[in-house]
């Protein structure tokens, strides 16, 4: 039930690490990052995204949550409106509901994808935001081109409204291809703020780096705020995550083809268990288990399971077994 790959960082970024704590690289860094990791980081979003960003457009962070948590606290007034397409990661609504925004939760029936008619739906005057995470969390639903453009239409015609693309699982995706919302509609640069990092990717969870890349006067405000909390990132994290980006990638093939391969046993082990079903995944690492056939019946004990946390209290309580 952890958010972490079993595999452990490849070589050559340890090797990395270890070069820079030998050549003293130990000291404080500018607060948003240094420039080597800045500019990996520009690299990799012309080279795989096709977007274009500088270096005061970029803040790089303790982890993607991080990056994501300055950006609310920047951008937040009480009352502000954020559309949360369900499922969704646990931390947005209480983010969102820290800085006295509202978070708008929209149940996605659809392949746990947000449309374009739902979204319209939920727009009003107060909405700020939009978080697209694709792949998802928990359920690991991979947006195409033509649902982005979509979304896309609909945003063009509400200019008050920004997104953050929430991309950590970008490089762990099986029978689709990757798309981000500003590659599909430039006219939206201004509005988009992408939110990556390195713990999934390259099983660096650990290392504690993410960064955000968006609108030059937001991310400076990001750096401000991060500036009288946490300060700059782990020095030698950076140095790694550097590494990580600009060094080989091949690694990921073989570790996704194995991420697949248990995709495929997981999912029809559990389809083949009396009351649950699973879909498939397209990305990430989850499956998101529906366990509504079993609503109604009993345990051995003689417990009602009347819902989804009966049924995890029945997993932990009488076979150990946790789940989210």
């Amino acid at each position: 039930a952890a958010g972490e790959p079993d595999f452990d960082t490849p070589d050559h970024i340890k090797k990395a690490a270890i070069q820079a704590i030998s050549e003293g690289k130990t000291k404080y860094t500018a607060v948003d990052g240094t420039r080597e990791l800045k500019e990996a980081i520009i690299n990799k979003l012309r080279k795989d995204n096709n977007l274009e960003y500088t270096l005061n457009q970029i803040c790089v962070g303790t982890g993607a949550k991080q990056v994501l948590f300055n950006l609310f606290m920047a951008t937040i007034n009480s009352g502000d409106e954020v559309i949360i397409p369900a499922p969704y990661w646990v931390s947005y609504v209480d983010m969102v509901s820290l800085f006295g925004g509202l978070p708008v939760v929209v149940e996605c029936k659809q392949n746990f994808k947000l449309t374009a008619e739902l979204l319209k739906s939920r727009i009003t005057k107060k909405t700020k935001w939009l978080i697209l995470n694709s792949p998802n969390n928990p359920a690991g639903a991979v947006y195409t081109c033509d649902e982005l453009k979509d979304i896309a239409q609909i945003l063009l015609e509400y200019p008050h409204m920004n997104v953050v693309t929430v991309e950590i699982y970008e490089h762990i995706i099986y029978d689709e291809k990757f798309f981000t919302i500003a590659q599909v509609e430039p006219k939206l640069y201004d509005r988009v703020f992408v939110v990556n990092g390195v713990s999934k990717a390259y099983a660096m969870t650990g290392w504690r780096i993410g960064y955000i890349a968006g609108r030059s006067d937001v991310v400076k405000a990001i750096s401000t705020l991060q500036s009288q909390s946490t300060s700059n990132p782990n020095s030698i994290a950076q140095a790694a995550a550097a590494a990580a980006l600009n060094g080989d990638h091949s690694f990921l093939k073989e570790r996704t083809r194995i991420f697949k391969s248990r995709r495929d046993f997981m999912v029809k082990e559990l389809n083949s268990a009396p009351g649950l079903s699973a879909s498939v995944p397209q990305g990430a690492f989850y499956l998101f288990v529906s366990c509504e056939g079993l609503l109604s019946k009993s345990t051995k004990s003689g417990k009602i399971i009347n819902n989804d946390l009966d049924f995890t209290e029945y997993l932990l309580g009488d076979h150990l077994v946790a789940v989210v």
